[in-house]
């Protein structure tokens, strides 16, 4: 009995034989979700527009699992669609859908440049909108009704809670996502889609660095937990959305912050 009850529990976790694709998956927090994906036994495709950096980052997770990277610029639309046609080749069918490549750029209020608009919504909010809409037929084909495909929206608390820096189009970037993320779930839902987000709070990665060496003490003391994230927690949360541990849940943005935002 024990041993049944053991092999269920793992199943809720297990992804073997799924296909993942994160993008911004080199690094930071695309890199934790990667990890956590291969681990748990997916076939993960990562995306970043550094091609160098893409070879590096699928040596790293090889040593996992089953990693394969690929070079593209999604702030294009046209680079949306070829990396899913890639994604596609080989097989018509897509179970997780992880967007998660991300800009941001602090600037006083009065100086705040129109570029720092365009550029970060460019690659915050209209890539998961085109590669949801490229791929839907892959996802349609992985879901089913037991164990839907997965979309999940790589949010922030800068769009829960008012974030400490002047990083505005950042943050109404992730609401607009987090609210997009709500949209999708409805629509898709009867499709055997999820669409959930995952709204980071504090985590090292390169976009956190300055950050986190100018505050980050203060920003630990802040939280009621006390620290800062680590890689397990991103990838803890991930798997947990993709697996059949989170297939009840959709149109969730889920704070993983140490109780940073929902605290304050």
């Amino acid at each position: 009995m024990a041993n049944s009850q053991c092999a269920k529990h793992a199943e809720l976790f297990d992804l073997s034989g799924k296909r993942a694709l994160v993008t911004g998956g080199t690094r930071g927090i695309g890199m934790m979700i990667a990890r956590g994906l291969v681990q748990a036994g997916a076939r993960v495709i990562i995306s970043s527009r550094n091609a160098a950096a893409c070879a590096e980052a699928q040596e790293q997770l090889s040593e996992f699992g089953d990693a394969w990277a690929v070079p593209a610029d999604l702030s294009e639309h046209e680079e949306c669609e070829r990396l899913a046609h890639l994604v596609t080749a080989e097989s018509a069918s897509l179970d997780i859908l992880v967007n998660n490549a991300g800009a941001m750029i602090d600037e006083p209020l009065e100086t705040f440049p129109d570029a720092a608009w365009d550029s970060v919504i460019d690659l915050n909010l209209k890539p998961p909108f085109w590669l949801v809409q490229a791929l839907l037929p892959a996802l349609r084909s992985a879901g089913t009704a037991d164990d839907p495909a997965r979309i999940i929206n790589i949010g922030s608390i800068a769009a829960i809670h008012i974030p400490a820096r002047p990083n505005y189009s950042y943050s109404s970037s992730k609401a607009a996502l987090h609210q997009l993320t709500r949209v999708l779930a409805k629509e898709l839902g009867p499709q055997h889609i999820t669409v959930n987000a995952v709204a980071p709070g504090p985590f090292p990665s390169t976009m956190m660095a300055e950050t986190l060496d100018e505050l980050g003490d203060v920003i630990a003391a802040s939280a009621p937990l006390g620290r800062i994230g680590r890689d397990d927690d991103m990838a803890g949360v991930a798997v947990f959305l993709a697996s059949r541990a989170g297939a009840y849940l959709t149109g969730t943005i889920i704070p993983v912050d140490g109780g940073i935002a929902t605290t304050a």
